[in-house]
C-alpha cells in the first residue's frame, strides 16, 4: 500500500523528506481547527459566572452551556469519522468548519440562554466532524512512520496549547465581556476555512458498493447521545435514581443492537475487526483514562484555587500555564522520541508521570507555596501530556488503511470525550458526596481529596492497561487489521 504524500518528494526516505510550504500550510489549517476545539472547551468555563449574571441563568442552565457542547461532540464523533471516509475528508472538514464559525458568531450575539445552549450544541456537532476528518487528512497525507509521527506530535500539541491558552484568554477577555470569548473562534475559523479551500488536498469519496450503514449510524449516534446525556445528568438527578438506571439500561440495549447491526452490515459504521488489535484497544482505553483523569484534575484544581484560595480567573489560568508551555516547547521533539522508543513505552512513561503529579497534589493546603507544592505537579502533568497524547494518536492510526482512517479517528475522539464525561461525573459525585453543608474551608479541602485520589486511580489504571502491551517485542508486533472490502483478515506489522 503506497501511503506517500503527493505533497512531498517520494524518492527520499520518510525521515529525510523535506516538507514543502504547501504541506506546512495543510498542517497549519488542520492544527488551527484542533486548536479551536480545545480553545473553545477551556474558554467557556471561566466565563460561566459572567454569562449567568448577564443572562440571568440558573446553575443547571449554566451547566448545559458546557454539556451542550459535550453532547454534540461526543455523541456524533462516530458518525463524523465515517462520514469523512464516505463523503470525502476535505469536503466534510471544510463544511463543518464553516458551521463552527457561524455557531461561534451566533453564540456571541444571542441574548437568550436556550439560544446560547443551542449554539454550543451546534459547535460541538461541527467539531464532531472536523476532529476525525482533520486527523484522517493528516494520516492519509503523511506517510506512516517518522513523517506522520512528527506531524501528529505537532497536531496534538496544538490541542494542548489551545486548551492552555483558552484559560488565559478567557480570563483576559471576560474582564471586558463574556461575549468576546464566544466570538473569538469565529474569525480564526473563517481564516482557516479560506486557507483550507486552497491548501487542503482533495480526497475522493469512498466507492462503497455496499451502501451506507444508515441503521448503524442512527443507532450508534443515539447510543452515544444517550450515554453522554445520562452521564452529564447523573450527578444532578442521582446515580441510583430510576431515571439514571433506566437511561443506562437504554444505552446498554442500544449498544447491543448496534453491535448486532454492525456484524451483519456489508458496509458498517464501525468495522469491529479493527478492535481485534490489542494496540488499538489499549489506545482507546488509554485515551479514556488520559483525558478523564486530566479533566477531573482540572475541575478540582480550579475549584480549589478560585473557591478556597480566592485566586482570580487569570491567576488560576496562569497557574496551569507551565503545563501547557511545556507541551508547546516539546512539540517538535516528540515525533523523534516516538521513532526511537515506540508508542507503548512513551504512553507508559507519561501515565507514570501523571500518577506522580496527581499524587503530589494531595499535599496542598490552604496556604500553599506555588513553586514548592503546585508547580511540580503542573510540570509533571505537562510532560505527561506531551508524551501520552501524540503517542495515543499515532498508536490508534498505525496499521489502518487510508479509507478507514476517518473511522478510527472518530473512534479515538469518542473515547476521549466519553472518558472525559464519565470520569468528570464520577469525580464530581465523589466530591459532592463528601462535602458537608456550611463547611469550613479546611473541610471543603478535605472533601476534594477523595476526588484527587480517584483522579490518581484513573491514571494508574491507564498505566496498568498500557503495561500489558510491553510484554511483546517493541519493534515488530503482529496485529490483526481486517480489510473492509473483504471478510478475511490480513496481518500487518506495526511499531507499537
Amino acid at each position: 500500500m503506497d501511503m506517500t504524500s503527493p505533497l512531498t518528494t517520494p524518492a527520499a526516505p520518510s525521515s529525510a523528506v523535506r516538507w514543502t510550504p504547501r504541506l506546512w500550510g495543510t498542517l497549519l489549517v488542520l492544527c488551527a481547527a484542533m486548536f479551536l476545539d480545545a480553545l473553545d472547551v477551556s474558554m467557556v468555563g471561566v466565563a460561566l459566572p459572567s454569562i449567568g449574571s448577564d443572562l440571568d441563568l440558573s446553575t443547571s442552565a449554566l451547566q448545559w452551556i458546557v454539556s451542550g457542547y459535550i453532547l454534540g461532540y461526543g455523541g456524533l464523533l462516530l458518525l463524523g469519522g465515517r462520514t469523512a471516509d464516505l463523503l470525502g475528508r476535505r469536503q466534510v472538514f471544510l463544511v463543518a468548519l464553516g458551521v463552527f464559525a457561524l455557531a461561534s458568531l451566533l453564540g456571541g450575539l444571542v441574548d437568550s440562554g436556550p439560544l446560547l445552549i443551542a449554539s454550543r450544541f451546534i459547535k460541538g456537532l461541527s467539531a464532531a466532524f472536523t476532529a476525525p476528518a482533520g486527523l484522517s487528512i493528516i494520516t492519509t497525507t503523511f506517510a506512516e512512520g517518522p513523517l506522520r509521527n512528527r506531524a501528529l506530535s505537532i497536531y496534538t500539541t496544538c490541542a494542548a496549547t489551545g486548551f492552555s491558552m483558552g484559560l488565559v484568554l478567557s480570563g483576559l477577555l471576560t474582564e471586558a465581556s463574556w461575549r468576546l470569548t464566544m466570538l473569538l473562534p469565529a474569525p480564526i475559523a473563517l481564516i482557516a476555512l479560506v486557507a483550507g479551500l486552497k491548501l487542503l488536498p482533495r480526497s475522493e469519496r469512498e466507492n462503497d458498493h455496499n451502501g451506507y450503514d444508515i441503521p448503524g449510524a442512527v443507532i450508534g449516534t443515539a447510543s452515544m447521545l444517550l450515554l453522554v446525556f445520562t452521564v452529564v445528568q447523573a450527578p444532578q438527578v442521582g446515580w441510583a435514581s430510576a431515571r439514571t438506571l433506566l437511561s443506562f439500561l437504554g444505552v446498554a440495549a442500544l449498544l447491543t443492537v448496534f453491535v448486532l447491526v454492525e456484524r451483519r452490515s456489508p458496509g458498517p459504521l464501525i468495522r469491529l475487526g479493527v478492535l481485534r488489535s490489542g494496540s488499538q484497544i489499549r489506545a482507546q482505553l488509554g485515551a479514556m483514562a488520559f483525558f478523564g483523569s486530566y479533566v477531573g484534575f482540572q475541575f478540582l484544581v480550579t475549584l480549589y484555587m478560585q473557591s478556597l484560595l480566592g485566586w482570580s480567573a487569570l491567576h488560576t489560568a496562569l497557574a496551569f500555564l507551565p503545563a501547557g508551555a511545556l507541551v508547546a516547547v516539546s512539540s517538535t521533539k516528540v515525533g523523534s522520541i516516538v521513532d526511537r522508543f515506540g508508542t507503548q513505552r512513551l504512553i507508559a512513561a507519561g501515565f507514570a508521570l501523571m500518577v506522580v503529579g496527581y499524587a503530589l497534589f494531595l499535599r496542598v493546603n490552604l496556604d500553599p507555596v506555588y513553586a514548592a507544592v503546585i508547580l511540580p505537579s503542573m510540570l509533571l502533568i505537562g510532560a505527561a501530556c506531551a508524551l501520552v497524547f501524540p503517542s495515543l494518536n499515532i498508536q490508534a492510526t498505525n496499521g489502518v488503511e487510508d479509507h478507514e482512517q476517518g473511522m478510527v479517528s472518530g473512534l479515538l475522539n469518542t473515547s476521549v470525550q466519553v472518558g472525559g464525561a464519565i470520569f468528570l461525573a464520577v469525580v464530581t459525585a465523589v466530591v459532592t458526596a463528601g462535602a458537608p453543608e456550611h463547611a469550613t474551608p479546611q473541610a471543603v479541602l478535605d472533601s476534594y481529596r477523595p476526588g484527587l485520589v480517584v483522579v490518581t486511580g484513573i491514571a494508574l489504571a491507564g498505566l496498568l492497561i498500557t503495561l500489558t502491551g510491553l510484554r511483546t517485542p517493541r519493534a515488530q508486533q503482529s496485529v490483526v487489521v481486517a480489510k473492509s472490502t473483504s471478510l478475511e483478515a490480513e496481518r500487518v506489522s506495526v511499531r507499537d
